[in-house]
């Protein structure tokens, strides 16, 4: 019989969540990769016994521009620390009159807007994998990841919204009027400016990685709410932070009851079939 294979959870933190009291037993470790230095050092530690890693996207002072965010690094930093899984945290505007200001979302596509960022480990440079990866986008997000963050959030009575398509665009800059509503006509439903390519990087990686997003405004299409602001932004997060917190700890506890030895093979072998090599 088969030993179940151990969890460890990277935890990629957002805005409004960046340096989170949320790990037991926390230390800091700085460390390099093929790819320079992740945002931040890594704060390890534990959530509910488990042992979990933390990275802050924009750096602990929310200092990274989101095109600057070496999102290479901190996927393959977190990977190299023995990852299995990755949660992580994004605010984000809402293009769909349903989702208020407030909600959680557990996105499952993506819309992809971004122009300047490295969205693969297989570059080519000395240090890179070998070969080129042609990995597959049909289910970017981890859906038996999603169903933790979906069953943590049912048992703590949020409110939720159980998929969605995210945009991605470059930032720093919000959206204009326009762009807001053509999002909305291609099918989008939340708009942010990092989901892309840490998504695409973690199915690289062969992780379980899987995203929840909570709404700060209706970014600029709504005729009757105000257009998007930092401060209107800054003011969501902080009302919501705790519950995301406590939505990271409970996704911990759920992760930590299952056997993900199957499924973790599974991305594993998915990774390898799409590599072709010299």
């Amino acid at each position: 019989m088969a030993t179940s294979r151990k969890v460890k959870v990277g935890i990629v933190s957002g805005s409004g969540l960046d340096d989170p009291d949320i790990l037991e037993d926390r230390q800091e470790k700085f460390v390099d990769t093929p790819y320079g230095k992740p945002s931040d050092a890594l704060i390890t530690g534990k959530i509910c016994g488990v042992e979990c890693v933390l990275v802050a996207r924009h750096g602990r002072k929310h200092t990274i521009n989101p095109s600057e965010i070496n999102s290479r690094a901190n996927i393959w930093a977190l990977k190299q620390e023995g990852c299995t899984h990755i949660l992580a945290t994004t605010a984000c505007g809402s293009l769909r009159e349903e989702i208020h200001p407030g909600d959680f979302i557990i996105p499952d596509q993506f819309l992809d807007r971004t122009t300047k960022r490295a969205s693969t480990f297989y570059d080519g440079g000395p240090n890179s994998p070998k070969g080129v990866c042609h990995i597959t986008m049909h289910t970017p997000f981890c859906p038996h990841t999603r169903q933790v963050f979906k069953d943590a959030i049912k048992q703590l009575g949020y409110t939720v919204h159980q998929s969605g398509t995210v945009i991605t665009i470059e930032g720093p800059r919000f959206s204009s009027r326009a762009e807001s509503n053509l999002f909305r006509c291609w099918g989008a439903d939340i708009i942010n400016m990092t989901t892309v390519p840490e998504v695409i990087l973690a199915k690289e990686a062969g992780v379980c990685y899987a995203a929840v997003a909570m709404a700060t405004d209706y970014d600029c299409w709504h005729d009757e709410q105000e257009a998007v602001h930092l401060e209107t932004v800054l003011n969501v997060l902080k009302e919501n932070g705790q519950k995301a917190i406590e939505l990271l700890k409970k996704a911990v506890e759920i992760i930590s009851q299952k056997d993900w030895t199957n499924i973790l093979k599974f991305y594993e072998d998915e990774v390898a079939s799409c590599v072709l090599l010299p």
